[in-house]
């Protein structure tokens, strides 16, 4: 018997992912040192873009609800553009189709996962999920969940595959390698709420980064 569901339907934990889809938390602090080891330094243009984008977004988030396209234009698509990732060599794919199996031995049943991410993946090995912010019903850990399945579906096996989650206020990255046994791993988390420095500074860093070592 086969059943197909929705990802972000179905799929709303990190132990859902590991358990359905055979891949483990590595315990390392080296296996995903690319958010923070070697970061390249920002211009003084740079500091003040991210001080403005900063700005903008408070002040949307205090006047209400957020939506995804909103926060994509004034917060995720900034950085993107900063980071190179609108230049060759890079292809941005919308609407990119997931599909995944689980098979159930026990029970002989093998089901099928679909979903579409509605933002970007750009050439393969990165994977931007943008979401809404919603208040008390965001879940940041719903996010990881889901953008961990999308990428255990990328045709990328040689290389590992980053992931940036975004709902403007609150982002993460993951990596992920898909070896002989798959892994992957997760950076702090970078909130715009912290008063003391603009934490959308070590964001495009990071960006950067994963921007030269895809190239």
């Amino acid at each position: 018997m086969v059943t197909t569901l929705a990802i972000s339907k179905y799929v709303n934990s990190l132990l859902e992912v590991e358990t359905k889809f055979s891949v483990q938390q590595s315990l390392s602090d080296r296996f995903f040192s690319e958010w923070y080891e070697d970061l390249p330094e920002l211009t003084e243009a740079e500091k003040k873009r991210c001080d403005l984008l900063k700005e903008r977004y408070l002040y949307h988030r205090h006047h209400g609800h957020i939506s995804e396209g909103l926060v994509n234009q004034i917060a995720i698509a900034p950085l993107l553009e900063m980071a190179s990732f609108y230049d060759p060599p890079f292809d941005i794919r919308a609407e990119y189709p997931v599909q995944l199996e689980s098979i159930e031995f026990d029970e002989n049943e093998e089901t099928i996962y679909q979903g579409r991410i509605d933002t970007l993946v750009i050439h393969k090995k990165l994977w931007v999920l943008v979401i809404e912010s919603k208040g008390q019903e965001f879940s940041i850990e719903s996010g990881m969940a889901q953008a961990l399945t999308y990428m255990l579906d990328s045709p990328n096996q040689s290389q590992p595959t980053y992931g940036f989650i975004s709902n403007g206020g609150f982002s993460i990255f993951l990596k992920v390698v898909k070896d002989e046994v798959r892994q992957y791993q997760f950076s702090n988390d970078f909130s715009l709420y912290n008063r003391r420095t603009n934490e959308l500074l070590s964001v495009l860093q990071i960006l950067k980064k994963i921007s030269r070592l895809l190239q």
